[in-house]
């Protein structure tokens, strides 16, 4: 830090204290405020240049990297430490454990309990990559020393310069998920030398794979138009290129004789590369299509469809390797074919409403599937249209002239089984899931087009009726004989668990009651219909924050608290095989898989989870189940009333989406609601999930997490106490609660609530003693009486508020809020302030194009300051055309520079201070965690 910053942290310091001590500085009715009191003391500072902007930005940098370090020592925590050592004495610590307990040392019993998929670590690329990519791998490259650093790497800014693209998303996916399977490499490693040492004659027919990776980046195309199927395609042969230069790499490596395997790789690689520089840019070209599938058609065999075909080949070169290449060969066999023809397994996912509009045209099924008084009729329609259905023949032309979405990615699938792996099968997720006719009706359409048994339907359980209703979803799609026999001939069952939209509903606390409650009685229905003979999959697409749904503090609660050991414990009981599946989302979810250390640490937690011997945990809130449900249907109450509080849009729509930037390919907004980032919204519904959270992150309170809390504690003071301190599984949930009430802080949201009130605006206008000031509060509070927010916000706020204290009041030494967290909101509050008196000062203009005063200062409220900025660049131009030429004549006055002061005291500043709030966005999030 040079001299100069350092005298200007100091000013800021000194200042800050003065802040602090007086609490009564400013209005009089904040005074009891401490974080506005900070904020007005700031201003006060900057508008009588005792602080220049500079020392703002130094002041913001410092935090912002105090939080990056804070944020690397807690991932660096969250795996246990991550060294490469440790990680593999874990592993082979698991090995043992695994051989030690299978009876009479049984080859048989090792074989069958390494050889199942048990864990799949899904890589999903929902909008969370809110950090430029040296950031990221700065912050992974920290967590991963044996110590991380005291001193954070400089960086200008954290931010992004552009939002991601799809192609940028799977290309990061691409990294972690290979750097995921280095480390299932390195558990395959610790199983097969254990087995070795065993059973020197014997394992070399193990393949272990209790572990792989999935991915659904570029084939998730719910809720977006903008990924086509060649782009899935195109991406699919991508995946299949990866595996095979792998396998390729890893013979290599061990330098192999094996001219035949080595051969037809090399020979496939070639091939597949030809067919990705074919894939068609879109569907206008026709005749380029049919190129493309003339090298799928043509190349089909050359290119590789079915592992087998190099299984064997990979046998045969293990058993005449040298002892010291033997094992390594086996592990790159192992992961080669738990993985099929893809660096990792596919996930596609759909809408429910886009199967049923299928559906519905191809057998003129008029009724709504979600009106109750229809589905019998609806479920008895669909039956009898699978017993009679027959697949219809698949082509590129079929593709082409298919306008439906379900028709498209069915047919896309049917391509990708044919030409790309013809083993593997593709998850195929329905969102949005609440009657069983959806199930049905995605088996009815995959008979259509002959993939039936290449994949696997998975209804996403998300809205509050689907938690509440799932029970019975399942149960109308058993009663199915037709979906009872596709059961059990593809062996498995599948389930995808949102904690997006169920937790910003009914909360997350109570959305993960919901979700295990939900899986008990999945287990009861299996056993009902002598269905334990199948394994049972468990997906859940949480993200990596307390918003989204993964465990705040250790790896190792976040598996236990997804996958409660009390959950467990039954299925195993009735001998029900139970796969579970977990996301690893965007930018943050792959810092999890960021280096080899973090990966291999990673991986060495999931295995302990698998493998060593279940924890019985003595937990007493399973004798109390009528607790449970009061509790948490306490804290669904108080979530759902508050969602249903239009002050609650009013909070989220008035500047929250502009204090985040994109940080996502997929649109922030829903596709019914596209405008939703640019006008006000009227319910959260209009926000997809992430944004919904990340805004509340910024505005300083974690509502998802914590709303309802309190009226829950309030009807049940002594039992909560109780089990706070007795039950596990309580105890992880409140972990929640604990590290979501370390985050936020009433007086920071009470800050926005303040600014958005025009009375907040008239005091200050009273009290102002500088005319021009005073004007400017008076202008500000007139144009926030058209924007209407204040008395929506005060009754939310109050809502918000009691709830809050009634929490207080029954958990004493609940976790407050970190000073510089409260200091960073402070900060930015000040900044809007600026942002919106330099609003007032910008000169008088004509209305150009629907763009006049009042609609400029509407955009400057909700922060929309790329819009202004652009506007007023038109409106205010800094060079009115060439000025250094010879125009051959005696020189005349050039008008250039004619708004240089509006530039350089309005618009400048302007942007500068926009950028920075941005940048102290990022700094919150460090100090969160996560993003969204």
């Amino acid at each position: 830090m040079t001299m100069d910053n350092t005298s200007s942290l100091s000013r800021l310091d000194s200042i800050l204290a003065s802040a602090t001590a007086r609490p009564d500085v400013g209005i009089a009715a904040e005074g009891t405020n401490p974080v506005m009191g900070i904020a007005l003391r700031l201003g006060e500072a900057f508008a009588n240049k005792e602080i220049s902007q500079a020392d703002i930005v130094s002041l913001v940098q410092k935090l912002r990297d105090e939080a990056f370090l804070a944020r690397a020592r807690k991932l660096h925590r969250y795996v246990g430490g991550a060294t490469l050592e440790a990680t593999q004495e874990k592993l082979r610590n698991v090995a043992r454990s695994v051989a030690d307990t299978c009876p009479t040392g049984s080859f048989t019993e090792y074989q069958d309990r390494i050889s199942a998929i048990q864990f799949a670590a899904v890589f999903t690329a929902h909008p969370t990559f809110a950090l430029s990519n040296p950031v990221y791998a700065a912050l992974a490259e920290s967590a991963s020393q044996a110590i991380p650093p005291q001193e954070a790497p400089f960086f200008e800014t954290h931010r992004r310069s552009t939002p991601p693209t799809l192609e940028e998303e799977f290309t990061l996916a691409a990294q972690a998920i290979t750097r995921a399977r280095d480390a299932m490499d390195l558990l395959a490693t610790a199983l097969l030398e254990e087995a070795a040492t065993r059973w020197p004659q014997e394992w070399t027919r193990l393949k272990p794979c209790p572990v792989i990776a999935t991915s659904w980046v570029g084939y998730d195309t719910d809720g977006r138009t903008d990924i086509g199927w060649w782009d899935t395609l195109r991406l699919r042969l991508r995946m299949k290129l990866f595996q095979l230069m792998r396998l390729e790499s890893q013979i290599m490596h061990e330098g192999l004789l094996a001219p035949e395997l080595t051969e037809k790789l090399q020979r496939a690689i070639a091939c597949v590369k030809e067919q990705i520089s074919a894939v068609p840019a879109g569907p206008g070209d026709a005749q380029a299509v049919a190129n493309f599938a003339k090298l799928l058609v043509s190349q089909r065999n050359t290119a590789l469809t079915h592992t087998a075909e190099l299984d064997s080949l990979l046998e045969a070169a293990i058993n005449t390797a040298p002892p010291s290449a033997r094992i390594p060969l086996a592990v790159a066999r192992a992961g080669f074919v738990a993985h099929g023809l893809g660096l990792a397994h596919t996930h596609v996912r759909l809408n429910a409403s886009q199967i049923h509009n299928f559906v519905r045209q191809k057998l003129n099924l008029l009724d709504d599937p979600n009106n109750p008084a229809h589905r019998r009729a609806l479920l008895n329609q669909i039956n009898e249209a699978l017993e009679t259905v027959t697949p219809v023949p698949v082509d590129f032309g079929a593709l082409l002239s298919d306008p439906s979405s379900a028709g498209r990615l069915m047919m896309t699938i049917a391509q990708m089984v044919k030409f790309i792996d013809s083993d593997t099968p593709v998850r195929f997720l329905i969102a949005e899931t609440e009657t069983g006719y959806t199930l049905l009706s995605a088996l009815w359409v995959a008979s259509c087009f002959g993939v039936a048994d290449k994949i696997e339907i998975s209804p996403l359980f998300e809205t509050e009726d689907a938690l509440m209703n799932g029970e019975h979803i399942v149960e109308e799609a058993l009663r199915s004989p037709t979906w009872r026999a596709y059961i059990r001939r593809i062996g498995r069952m599948c389930f995808q668990f949102g904690y997006s939209d169920s937790g910003r509903y009914v909360g997350q606390l109570a959305a993960t009651y919901q979700i295990e409650r939900l899986r008990l009685r999945i287990h009861d229905l299996l056993v009902r219909w002598n269905m334990q003979d199948i394994t049972v999959v468990f997906f859940d697409t949480h993200g990596e924050s307390i918003g989204r749904g993964a465990h705040p503090f250790r790896m190792a609660d976040r598996l236990d608290y997804l996958s409660p050991p009390h959950v467990r414990a039954r299925f195993k009981a009735t001998g029900i095989a139970c796969r579970e599946e977990t996301a690893f989302q965007g930018g943050d979810g792959y810092l999890l898989f960021g280096t080899p250390e973090l990966a291999g640490a990673t991986m060495a937690t999931i295995a302990e989870n698998l493998f060593l011997p279940l924890r019985q945990e003595e937990d007493p809130i399973y004798d109390q189940p009528d607790f449970s449900a009061d509790f948490f249907s306490s804290i669904s109450e108080g979530m759902k009333k508050l969602v249903e509080d239009p002050g609650y849009a009013a909070l989220l729509g008035a500047f929250g989406p502009s204090l985040i930037d994109r940080t996502g390919s997929r649109p922030p907004a829903r596709q019914s609601a596209e405008s939703a980032t640019h006008k006000r919204i009227t319910h959260p519904s209009q926000l997809r999930a992430i944004p919904n959270n990340a805004i509340l992150q910024q505005l300083g309170w974690c509502a998802n997490t914590l709303q309802g809390l309190g009226a829950a504690v309030r009807r049940h003071p002594e039992t909560f106490e109780t089990f706070r301190t007795s039950s596990p599984r309580f105890h992880r949930a409140l972990d929640f609660a604990q590290h979501g009430l370390a985050c936020s802080d009433d007086k920071v949201l009470k800050s926005v609530v303040c600014l958005l009130d025009p009375g907040f605006w008239l005091d200050r206008a009273t009290e102002e003693k500088t005319p021009a000031r005073r004007k400017a509060f008076l202008s500000l509070m007139q144009d926030l009486e058209k924007l209407d927010l204040s008395a929506e916000l005060l009754t939310m706020f109050r809502r918000i508020q009691a709830d809050h204290l009634a929490l207080r009041e029954a958990w004493e030494h609940a976790p407050r809020t970190e000073p510089q967290i409260r200091l960073l909101h402070a900060i930015r509050i000040m900044l809007i302030e600026q942002i919106w008196l330099l609003a007032c000062r910008v000169p008088f203009f004509m209305p150009r194009g629907g763009f006049n005063h009042d609609v400029m200062m509407q955009h400057i409220l909700c922060l929309d300051i790329s819009v202004v900025l652009e506007e007023l660049e038109h409106i205010f131009p800094t060079s009115t055309g060439p000025t250094n030429l010879d125009f051959h004549e005696p020189r005349g006055p050039r008008e250039e520079g004619i708004y240089e002061r509006e530039h350089r005291d309005i618009f400048v500043p302007m942007q500068q201070m926009f950028e920075l709030i941005r940048e102290i966005s990022v700094a919150i999030m460090h100090n969160i965690g996560a993003f969204g």
